[in-house]
């Protein structure tokens, strides 16, 4: 039997696409909302921080944290255990976040892409760089979604994860919210940049 989409809305009649309808979710706000909001990002902003101590991405060898992770001309900071309260992190740290934690290390355990960690990552040293890795992780995450149909939606996601008890549908749910959490938070931050550099201009 096909169960690519044998879920029925009692309202209407109609079969539900469960698939379509979780990538939606995700796919929607990034075309509409996000990508928009995310062009233009300057160097500068990709690395600005309104308070000291930060977390960032930074030039191999430049970093003070507890811990640096990354190969390549850069490198991410890190503490463990993380202290309490976490620094502030910069739109670059956010950005690796993102890309390397919630999409590259998951692509790669689910969807066959290469292997992915923290540690092994080569971070982007500019923001058009960052941004071409976050769009290319975004779209292999996308297309193993929509390459697991119903059925590979509710497989158990086994030791993979934390909580190896939980489907994949759930893990989708997980990295949308993810996804839209960090990246506000980056749309946040491009605001307090531009406002913080109008104030300045006019205390000049």
């Amino acid at each position: 039997m096909d169960t690519e989409a044998t879920d029925t809305d009692e309202a209407t009649g109609m079969a539900l696409d469960w698939n379509h309808s979780l990538r939606e979710q995700w796919e929607f706000h990034w075309t509409h909302q996000v990508k928009a909001r995310l062009e233009g990002l300057t160097d500068d902003e990709y690395f600005w921080s309104p308070v000291p101590d930060n977390w960032s991405v930074r030039p191999r060898g430049a970093s003070t944290a507890q811990m640096q992770a990354g190969v390549g001309d850069f490198t991410i900071d890190f503490a463990y255990p993380q202290p309490d309260p976490a620094p502030f992190t910069t739109i670059a740290w956010r950005l690796g976040h993102v890309i390397v934690g919630v999409l590259a290390a998951r692509n790669a355990a689910h969807f066959g892409a290469p292997a992915a960690s923290y540690e092994t990552w080569e971070y982007a040293g500019n923001a058009a760089t960052a941004l071409d890795q976050l769009e290319t992780q975004i779209d292999t995450w996308l297309a193993g979604v929509r390459d697991l149909g119903a059925d590979g939606l509710l497989v158990p996601v086994g030791n993979k994860e934390p909580f190896p008890e939980l489907t994949v549908a759930d893990l989708v749910l997980h990295i949308h919210r993810e996804l839209i959490h960090h990246l506000s938070e980056v749309c946040l931050l491009r605001d307090l940049y531009v406002h913080s550099n109008l104030v300045t201009a006019e205390g000049n």
